[in-house]
């Protein structure tokens, strides 16, 4: 199993920066990828950035340019920068863990943070 656990979000002004993290833990070696999503409320999960085991990234159309997607060496943590924040990237932010293993094809998700970008 794999565990996730994101923090950094907060309150911050438009045109202002954040970095947020997404820790994780167990399995890890059985990830393929990790992915950070975004949720308002009354709206779908939509996908923000992803970044493959072998280092491949993307990025929705909103946010290139803008944020960025790291990780440590061994997928210990992964890292969303948010640079030139806009009032429309308030959401909660989740990241989620492509998993294969012992178990099969799972989707393991972290408990989100929130992010606020408001004058």
């Amino acid at each position: 199993q794999v565990q996730l656990v994101e923090s950094g979000g907060g309150l911050v002004q438009p045109g202002g920066s954040l970095r947020l993290s997404c820790a994780v833990s167990g399995k890890i070696f059985s990830i393929d990828a990790i992915n950070w999503y975004r949720q308002t409320p009354g709206k779908r999960r939509e996908f923000v950035a992803s970044i493959s085991r072998g280092g491949t990234i993307n990025y929705h159309n909103s946010v290139k340019g803008r944020f960025a997607i790291s990780r440590d060496t061994v997928w210990n943590t992964v890292y969303l920068q948010m640079n030139s924040l806009k009032p429309e990237d308030t959401a909660v932010y989740y990241c989620n863990a492509e998993y294969s293993g012992d178990e099969g094809d799972l989707l393991y998700w972290g408990q989100g943070t929130q992010v606020t970008v408001s004058s």
